[in-house]
């Protein structure tokens, strides 16, 4: 599948007389809020896990040095925490573009703290796009993290700033917050070794 996933999302789902729609945020989506909202809650997708393993060519790497993003990555037992926004359909004429490097509008259940549910939508990168890249150790995410750059700013910041959030959340994050512990220490070497 093309990189670029503008045009297949405005196919996947009808608006048509739709007032509002659940979209769930579990990366830059829960930091990052350049559009508008008519409600933000808390809330829990069961099923999969947050994961480093997608590329970023247009927002924090470029295609000679891609960033690494996070996507989603099924696991029956796994559970993932973000925010969840009822957004205008409208919006996603904005989000379409800004989460086009390979991710999909997909439908996924909802379940909110107070133990409701409902049914949103949620960006993910699945393995078959052509910025996906896939498994490496938490070393070497960082690694790359760290040397990567590209118009939205440092892939760094990203990582940090989503850490920092997750942490707001009350949400536990092994595989984000060991990649954030690897970036920092060896930046701690880099400063006490220059």
């Amino acid at each position: 599948m093309s990189v670029n996933t503008i045009e297949y999302n405005r196919t996947r789902q009808n608006f048509e007389g739709v007032d509002s729609v659940w979209l769930f945020g579990y990366g830059s989506l829960i930091y990052k809020v350049d559009f508008p909202f008519l409600e933000k809650r808390p809330a829990t997708i069961r099923g999969w896990e947050r994961r480093f393993w997608q590329g970023s060519h247009d927002h924090r790497g470029t295609p000679e040095a891609p960033g690494r993003v996070v996507t989603l990555i099924e696991n029956r037992e796994a559970r993932c925490k973000g925010i969840a926004y009822r957004v205008s359909p409208s919006v996603f004429e904005h989000l379409d573009v800004r989460e086009k490097n390979g991710y999909l509008r997909l439908t996924i259940q909802l379940t909110f703290e107070d133990g409701s549910h409902a049914e949103g939508l949620v960006y993910i990168a699945t393995e078959d796009n052509e910025a996906f890249l896939g498994h490496a150790s938490e070393e070497a995410i960082a690694r790359q993290i760290t040397s990567a750059s590209g118009p939205s700013g440092p892939n760094s910041e990203y990582l940090l700033r989503l850490a920092e959030s997750l942490r707001v959340l009350g949400e536990e994050c092994p595989h984000t917050f060991a990649i954030e512990s690897h970036m920092q220490s060896a930046h701690n070497v880099d400063t006490k070794g220059g």
